[in-house]
Order: C-alpha cells, then sequence, then structure tokens
C-alpha cells in the first residue's frame, strides 16, 4: 500500500526535487507528540472495538457479495 502511495505521488509530483520531498514526508518517522500517553501506552483514539467488528462485519459482507457477482451499490 505505501509503495501504490508513493507511485502516485511521483506521478503528481512536478519535478525530481518534488519526488523526494514527497518520499521524505512519506517515510518520516511518525511525529512524537501525542503517541504515547501515561505510562507508556498508547493514546486512546479511534474508533471503539465494539465499532470496529462492526464494520469489519459489514466489509466482510460486501467482499462475500462482490465474490458471487452482486454489488450492493447497484
Amino acid at each position: 500500500m505505501l509503495a501504490a502511495a508513493e507511485a502516485a505521488m511521483d506521478l503528481a509530483a512536478g519535478d525530481d526535487a518534488e519526488r523526494e520531498r514527497n518520499r521524505a514526508r512519506l517515510y518520516a518517522p511518525p511525529p512524537a507528540g501525542g503517541a504515547v500517553r501515561g505510562r507508556g501506552g498508547p493514546a486512546a483514539r479511534g474508533m471503539a472495538m465494539t465499532d470496529v467488528q462492526t464494520l469489519m462485519a459489514q466489509m466482510a459482507a460486501e467482499d462475500s457479495q462482490h465474490a458471487r457477482g452482486r454489488n450492493p451499490s447497484r
């Protein structure tokens, strides 16, 4: 997935210098601020586990429909 993002950014870049800047941003380590809180555990953010499980179940159902040749969005 990272390679696809890099390829898309390369296509959109105007020159080699911009490609290098894009590549540096893409592969830069994440910012340190806010990533770790309290006793060193990860920061609590994002979706609740039940929401993630619901979303994954919906995605699995859609994948199954697409595999059978049916597209629910049509």
